[in-house]
């Protein structure tokens, strides 16, 4: 996940690159013009502009006939303090030039320190669940369609199976069907009411993934009704929005980032983003306090490397920002929990959806069987 060590003054971003050695130094070059000044460099007649600001490449190598790694060390002082300017510099203009891909990340802590980073991160998560080793169990109330009272039974009947956190499916935000007060409320006392009938500690998360300016009003809606968390799909908001919430005091909730429209960026092994850096680095940099991503063996095409790379994204060293859960989901089974577990290990936010309804003895009976098979696995409490 980390790229050389370029010292504070320095973010260094590494690159695979498309094409023969000679197309490869070219567009290495291309990467330090275009992502600064974005300025032919003969027309640049002050050193200083092309010593201070325009990127340079540390080293390029071939990883094989068609493809080579190229590490570009941007100075600091071009992004500022903003996200935005940040994933404009590491992949603004070249995102529009295939064969590039962007594969590791190195930040250095003067940058970090503009940040806030996670508010909860993993340990914060596992306090509020009161879960303090094992693996964290989940699940999305669905299907899209039912009404904001059916929604709530269902997140009451989830929760009496004892599972961690309900979350509300990403599709669901304010349709006439489960309006978002009414649904959130609803869900939210639901919650409440099995947590103090059964002293348990179960966390609902509601969905507040809206246009801009809605999605703050939303969040404090959810935390006035009782919501533990939220989530946000920071494809569909944009990363600094996302981040702009985790940093709101007055909101003040952990943050499940949810994949929706960022998959086109990391699908292809030619260009676009790394799955550790976007789903991992970049989640937690705006505040993600956990990243929901399809697991390898789902209905989705991630592999295991990249799972792998998530989770290294979501856990490698980024300043004195805490480490994330990794919540692998995308049509997981309690058939394959242990496998699960053995891959992901304890820290690691299980979520199965529609296969704890598939089970003829209940609901209640399967969010059970989960738990059961995480034990089953070797997993202490």
């Amino acid at each position: 996940m980390v790229g050389v060590d370029g010292g504070s003054d320095v973010i260094s971003a590494t690159y695979d690159l498309l094409g023969t050695a000679e197309e490869a130094a070219a567009t290495a070059q291309r990467i330090c013009v275009e992502q600064t000044v974005e300025f032919p460099l003969d027309l640049i007649d002050r050193e200083d502009i092309k010593d201070r600001i325009v990127a340079k490449v540390v080293s390029l190598e071939a990883l094989d006939p068609g493809r080579h790694r190229v590490v570009v060390a941007f100075p600091r002082l071009v992004v500022g303090s903003d996200l935005t300017q940040l994933l404009n510099v590491l992949y603004g203009n070249i995102s529009l030039v295939p064969g590039i891909r962007l594969v590791a990340l190195d930040l250095p802590q003067p940058l970090l320190a503009h940040f806030d980073g996670p508010r909860f991160g993993r340990s914060g998560l596992r306090a509020l669940a009161g879960v303090e080793r094992r693996p964290l169990v989940a699940t999305a109330l669905k299907p899209m369609g039912l009404s904001s009272r059916e929604l709530a039974e269902l997140a009451g009947q989830l929760a009496r199976g004892g599972l961690d956190i309900i979350k509300d499916d990403h599709g669901l935000t304010d349709q006439s069907f489960c309006p978002f007060e009414e649904r959130v409320t609803q869900c939210a006392a639901a919650v409440a009411e099995v947590n103090a009938r059964q002293g348990t500690r179960c966390l609902y998360f509601a969905n507040v993934t809206a246009p801009s300016g809605v999605m703050a009003e939303r969040a404090a809606i959810a935390r006035r009704v009782g919501a533990a968390g939220l989530v946000v799909a920071p494809g569909l908001t944009g990363l600094d929005a996302m981040a702009r919430l985790a940093a709101d005091g007055d909101v003040g909730l952990p943050i499940l980032s949810h994949p929706a429209f960022q998959g086109a960026l990391t699908v292809s092994d030619d260009f676009g983003i790394a799955h550790g850096v976007l789903y991992g680095q970049l989640n937690r940099l705006a505040g993600a306090d956990g990243v929901i991503f399809p697991s390898h063996g789902g209905r989705f095409s991630f592999t295991r490397a990249q799972c792998r790379e998530i989770v290294d994204g979501a856990t490698c060293a980024m300043g004195s920002f805490a480490p994330i859960f990794p919540a692998p989901a995308g049509g997981m089974s309690l058939d394959r929990v242990g496998e699960l577990v053995e891959f992901y290990g304890d820290e690691v936010v299980l979520l199965i959806g529609g296969d704890l309804h598939r089970h003829g003895a209940g609901l209640i009976d399967g969010c059970r069987r989960f738990l059961e098979a995480v034990y089953s696995a070797g997993v202490e409490g």
